[in-house]
């Protein structure tokens, strides 16, 4: 009886080795702690209602409006404002640490510094954006010297996590298919990330393939709705469209309840709908590991406007990504079909007088 056991004690032992193999590249990915999105933010109400910030337009320091704590939520919420010590909340004043918060968050999107909620700044409040948190970023730098040399706006995620796989590298990537939405086919879906990818994959050294096995890609593609399980719940329409995860989770996850379209000039495109190739290229720049551009020409730029097409690189992509995986030998950077306004240094050397530099 005892020998007739061992046969089955041995296949069961193999199955269960086999599940424990494949867990890290998907059955467990959406669990694992090392794979949630590096915020943990104090979310409120925040979750499924947004707030309207116009209220305090015009308020700066020493102002007390009733609602300012969701404001501190909000910059708390994308890495501007620091928590608040356990057992305690935000409050309505707006003190100093909220004024050095504005500051931080007009210079990174690109607003001018001036402290208080100006419209600008609460425009830019106000409108839909990548869930990726803006701050603890820290910014590239080069080591090769060049003879234009460029103000970058570009943010590596902190930790610099790439993918670093066997050269040539080729990275897959799948859908889950239990996490579509109904409003677009499966192929129009899977033919916006196709380009998407393909974006990508023209400047830098690396390939990208779909696969039916989301078990076993690298980058996993889902819609979801609200609270989803990676402690950064969507907030339904309007507001947080869309976040993703760099290496080694490569989880990329859209918001089931906003409208997305991947052709404007037809009917089937609903008002306020987003781009869903222009999400999918920004998305895909976290998930190789690029943070947020204070550029707003840049791809990475963290707002996403509506019914926008926003799918050509800029300088400022290709420098950050290339600093990550190096350049694809193919691609010249003169090729790019609309450079974005960059300030830039123009260095001319000659033989005998140094250097002259042209602003």
């Amino acid at each position: 009886m005892a020998s007739s056991r061992k046969p089955f004690r041995s296949s069961l032992l193999f199955f269960l080795l086999i599940i424990v193999l494949a867990c890290p590249y998907g059955l467990c990915a959406r669990n694992m702690p090392g794979n949630k999105l590096d915020v943990k933010p104090e979310t409120g109400n925040m979750a499924r209602q947004r707030f309207d910030f116009s209220k305090f337009t015009h308020a700066g320091l020493g102002s007390q409006i009733s609602g300012m704590s969701e404001l501190k939520r909000y910059l708390h919420r994308f890495g501007y404002l620091a928590p608040q010590p356990t057992g305690s909340n935000f409050n309505d004043d707006f003190d100093a640490g909220l004024k050095s918060a504005i500051v931080k968050y007009q210079k990174r999107l690109g607003l001018q510094a001036t402290g208080r909620v100006d419209p600008d700044t609460v425009a830019s409040f106000m409108s839909p954006r990548c869930g990726v948190r803006d701050m603890h970023h820290h910014e590239a730098s080069s080591p090769k010297t060049r003879l234009f040399h460029v103000t970058k706006h570009y943010k590596i995620t902190d930790g610099r996590p790439i993918w670093d796989l066997s050269k040539p590298m080729t990275l897959k990537y799948a859908f889950y298919p239990d996490a579509m939405i109904d409003s677009l086919s499966r192929e129009e879906i899977r033919a916006a990330f196709a380009q998407a990818f393909a974006k990508w994959a023209e400047v830098i050294p690396v390939k990208f393939e779909e696969t039916s096995d989301h078990l076993f890609a690298q980058v996993r593609i889902g819609f979801y709705k609200g609270d989803h399980g990676d402690e950064d719940p969507f907030d339904g329409p309007w507001r947080m469209l869309v976040h993703a995860f760099p290496y080694p989770s490569g989880e990329l996850h859209l918001d089931a309840e906003e409208n997305w379209a991947v052709n404007f000039k037809t009917n089937r495109a609903p008002l306020k709908a987003f781009d869903l190739e222009s999400v999918a290229i920004h998305e895909i720049g976290h998930v190789l590991g690029l943070g947020h551009s204070s550029l707003k020409e840049s791809i990475m730029y963290p707002i996403t406007p509506a019914a926008t097409k926003k799918v050509d690189l800029s300088i400022d992509d290709v420098e950050g990504i290339q600093s990550l995986y190096g350049p694809n030998p193919d691609f010249k950077l003169s090729s790019l079909a609309h450079a974005p306004r960059l300030t830039l240094r123009l260095v001319v050397y000659r033989a005998g007088s140094g250097c002259l530099h042209f602003s």
